[in-house]
């Protein structure tokens, strides 16, 4: 492996690809702000070029600075690439090319890293060049860092949290209003939380790139997007939010990473992106709006919690700067950054068993021996009933029941089981819970 190589007192040249949202943030920041960045690198930072696919559309910035060409500014006599463009090709091409040259790397590029990280990380090593990544997950919050660096002497068993603010928008609006989700959907793309096309949002893809990431870091392995069992919210209903409220609960889309044991004793990474019911008494509950907030557990340092915004410009071109300031000082001062780490190698857990709970309304026919017939097709599928309750209507009977954890193959097979039963006249709602022992 190749040394890493000084500015030996010199600037640091940083090119920008992309001046979106974030992108113009950054180019600001790093003008305004340009003397306290070389107070904390230990050098100036100076901006070399930026890439726009119109330069002509931004009369903003300094026209010098534009260019059409990413591809040749990559290659230009720059130390540092920020990426800030967003999607797979051509820009996996134009970071390998300057990882494999020895310039680090500061990307928010999470459907990239979600898929290609390993291969990234391999260039960043065999070059001695660093890979930062801060914004990728979360916007401003400091989240991927701890788990990087902070927690690495700790065995991290579970992360869970609120990454997508448009999901958690939607749903804190459904829960506060009443509303379903065709009428909050378009209040939040009128108000500017929801895109013009939301699926990477609402379909949960988004959420699941972080998710992938997100389980990487914390269970040393390579996790990838494809791996992560993925579910959105466009099936939560106004009924499933009243149903939620009625037990003490709120729905949340929510990426969960866990660190599962066999009886056997081996262990296996499950990732997992779907909404789930969880108590209004977890710290989760509480995160309203467009925020994230994800919740960790450790053997050592127990449960903690980050909350934060989790997108923006400014917010975004936060954790941007604070990668930038961080691998300026390593060039500086002859040092890099932390390598990728997946020496657990932990295989992927099937979806089909991971272990969850779920909530689960029946509309049933109002007469005696209905529960008994029911809970026979759960024993039958070995599993157990948590609680049971029941109100009756006129000719039928609406019935809730809650599980305790069960493989989600069975749990699928027994919510199928019940829908064929000639006493279950619909299955109105199924929903896994979260957070309860």
């Amino acid at each position: 492996m190749s040394e890493v190589s000084t500015v030996d007192g010199r600037t640091v040249r940083v090119a920008l690809l992309g001046c979106g949202t974030v992108g113009r943030e950054v180019a600001r920041l790093l003008t305004e702000q340009a003397d306290e960045l070389a107070a904390r690198a230990g050098a100036p930072v100076e901006l070399a070029g930026i890439a726009v696919r119109r330069p002509d559309k931004h009369p903003e910035l300094p026209r010098h600075l534009l260019t059409a060409d990413a591809g040749a500014l990559v290659e230009s006599d720059v130390d540092v690439v920020v990426e800030l463009i967003g999607g797979i090709e051509p820009v996996r091409g134009w970071l390998l090319s300057a990882l494999r040259k020895g310039k680090s790397v500061v990307t928010a590029n999470k459907a990239l890293l979600a898929e290609y990280s390993a291969e990234l990380s391999e260039a960043a090593d065999a070059a001695g060049a660093d890979l930062y990544f801060e914004a990728a997950v979360a916007g401003a919050i400091p989240l991927l860092r701890p788990l990087r660096e902070s927690l690495a002497g700790d065995r991290i068993t579970k992360v869970m949290g609120i990454v997508n603010g448009t999901t958690n928008y939607i749903l804190s609006a459904m829960d506060s209003t009443g509303a379903n989700y065709a009428e909050t959907l378009e209040e939040a793309s009128r108000l500017g939380y929801a895109e013009a096309d939301p699926t990477a949002d609402v379909d949960g893809y988004d959420a699941a790139s972080k998710a992938a990431i997100l389980a990487s870091l914390a269970f040393h392995s390579r996790v990838t997007a494809s791996d992560v069992h993925r579910e959105g919210i466009a099936g939560v209903s106004s009924f499933d939010i009243a149903a939620a409220k009625a037990l003490g609960r709120t729905v949340k889309l929510l990426a969960i990473c866990e660190r599962v044991t066999a009886d056997d004793g081996t262990e296996s990474v499950s990732a997992r992106v779907h909404p789930v019911m969880i108590p209004r008494s977890h710290p989760l509950a509480a995160v309203g709006g467009a925020f994230n907030a994800v919740f960790v557990e450790a053997d050592a340092a127990g449960e903690l919690m980050f909350y934060g915004q989790g997108a923006g410009g400014a917010p975004t071109a936060s954790a941007v700067l604070g990668d930038l300031v961080a691998v300026a000082r390593n060039r500086v001062l002859g040092g890099r950054g932390p390598r990728e780490s997946a020496h657990a190698a932990l295989p992927v857990r099937p979806h089909l068993q991971t272990p969850t709970r779920y909530h689960i309304s029946l509309d049933v026919a109002d007469r005696p021996g209905v529960l008994a017939q029911v809970a026979h097709v759960f024993a039958a599928h070995e599993v157990s009933i948590a609680a049971v309750r029941q109100r009756d209507r006129t000719s039928t009977a609406s019935l809730v029941i809650v599980t305790h954890l069960a493989p989600e193959a069975a749990l699928e097979a027994t919510v199928e089981e019940i829908g064929k039963m000639d006493v279950v006249h619909e299955v109105v709602s199924v929903m896994r819970v979260e957070g309860e022992d």
